[in-house]
């Protein structure tokens, strides 16, 4: 195998490794809310530390590897998108300190009444469905799923946008509860930004095999819109 392969597959190792570790961080946070585990959620901010080693080793690994090997077309657009996968898998095992950091701060459970009006399960189970999938898309490069991945993001949206008038309505009903309605919105807004996250690396996916740049897509308005 000619040593840019090798070096290659080295720095795709790595990532993979590091996506394992943020996947761990995100669903190990949703267990430690669902259940109040505060124990799994100090473990869960932790493990942060370790990211953040990957994140800086990643780094330079791609950074060597351009200083080495000149690369360009393919190999180029692969270890430039690797660089920017690389910074949002830091920023999701970020988003997921900050999960738990909530649960942390929690008093008592969050009502489950109140995880339903808001929709808040289904939100994380979605972002940890798109998060698993953009591992699988990264592996076998088809950009047709990771497509698919930009259209999954805006139930996150949907729920999002909806969140505050659900919460404000709740926590009129329920002026006693306006420091778990707080942290929850918190929590909602940072599930939002996991999806807006994994939507990134699902267009550095585009972007390395396709060759085409979907980001700040420009949407055309309807007419009469």
């Amino acid at each position: 195998m000619p040593h840019i392969d090798v070096e290659m597959k080295a720095l795709q190792d790595k990532l993979l490794e590091m996506w394992d570790l943020v996947e761990y961080q995100l669903a190990g946070g949703r267990e430690a809310l669902l259940n109040q585990d505060v124990v799994l959620a100090e473990k869960i901010m932790k493990l942060g530390r370790k990211v953040n080693r990957y994140d800086i080793k990643i780094d330079r690994q791609c950074e060597n590897f351009i200083a080495l090997f000149n690369p360009l077309a393919v190999d180029l657009r692969q270890v430039l998108a690797s660089l920017k996968i690389n910074n949002n898998l830091e920023r999701i095992g970020d988003t997921a300190e900050g999960i738990s950091r909530i649960v942390t701060k929690l008093k008592e459970p969050i009502p489950q009444e109140l995880l339903d009006a808001t929709r808040t399960s289904e939100m994380y189970e979605k972002a940890l469905f798109m998060f698993s999938s953009t591992r699988k898309v990264f592996l076998s490069s088809n950009t047709a799923e990771a497509r698919l991945i930009l259209k999954q993001d805006k139930l996150l949206n949907k729920i999002y946008r909806q969140s505050d008038k659900v919460l404000a309505k709740y926590l009129r009903e329920h002026p006693e509860q306006i420091e778990v309605g707080l942290h929850l919105y918190n929590l909602i807004k940072k599930l939002e930004r996991v999806g807006d996250q994994t939507t990134n690396i699902a267009e550095e996916i585009i972007f390395y095999r396709d060759a085409k740049v979907v980001r700040h897509r420009v949407k055309k308005k309807k007419k009469g819109s």
